[in-house]
């Protein structure tokens, strides 16, 4: 059952409106150390044919060998990485396709989850969605990166219980784990977009303007896969050769 937006036991904002309800998930240490890798490696910061040594990644990250070891098995099983015999982990490619492939997918399911979103959607909903955008502007606004991070994770999630789909979301939740969450945080011309696109979105919802929800849900994936193309592009990944680099 969704939670009200209007329960007296949630704290207020500077505006006194009320925050919503969450329950902070704590991710194992093996999840926090592959997203770690995932970021580094969808952001070019490891190249394609770069060898991920397990001692160094430990050492960075101050943890143990094991939740690494246990990180490049699970980025093994996703495609991500490859492990050579007697060599160990290296990143796998990632071309143009690959990214957007992933954008198109998230795409296509978040449209379908707007679509049902705008046929159950609440005034206590909207206020919600609302309440998370403010967030987020505020984040962009002070440059607070994980303000930023945490608002836009949590309108979207907040947006994808009101659509309902429980395996369509984890669907959606499992794709956007390639998207570097920081590389758009640390971009404050992202975070006015993504702002004016919630805004838009809420407000489509409002007016019954479905047309108008598509559009600015399609909007958010197709900014994001541009921008993060272009600095692939602006790293090099793309116009060099890297399969004889290694990384230590």
């Amino acid at each position: 059952m969704r939670s009200s937006a209007t329960s007296s036991a949630r704290p207020s904002d500077s505006d006194g409106s009320r925050a919503p309800r969450r329950i902070p998930r704590r991710p194992q240490l093996s999840e926090e150390v592959a997203a770690h890798l995932r970021h580094r490696i969808m952001t070019a910061d490891i190249r394609p044919g770069e060898f991920i040594r397990l001692d160094d990644v430990a050492a960075e990250l101050g943890v143990s060998v094991t939740p690494v070891r246990e990180a490049l098995l699970t980025l093994r099983g996703e495609g991500m990485v490859d492990l050579e015999p007697h060599r160990g982990y290296r990143v796998g490619p990632l071309d143009r396709v690959d990214v957007d492939d992933l954008f198109w997918l998230q795409g296509e399911i978040a449209v379908r989850l707007a679509l049902r979103t705008a046929s159950a959607v609440t005034s206590d909903d909207l206020d919600e969605l609302q309440w998370w955008t403010r967030r987020l502007r505020a984040a962009v606004a002070s440059g607070d990166d994980d303000g930023v991070i945490e608002a836009e994770f949590e309108f979207h999630r907040a947006h994808n219980v009101i659509a309902g789909g429980t395996k369509l979301a984890w669907f959606l939740l499992a794709a956007t784990r390639y998207t570097p969450a920081r590389l758009y945080a640390n971009d404050p011309e992202w975070g006015h977009t993504a702002v004016d696109s919630h805004e838009r979105l809420v407000d489509a919802y409002r007016s019954v303007d479905i047309d108008e929800a598509v559009v600015q849900t399609r909007r958010q994936f197709i900014d994001g896969a541009a921008r993060l193309t272009h600095h692939l592009e602006q790293s090099g990944i793309w116009g060099t050769t890297d399969s004889d680099r290694t990384q230590v």
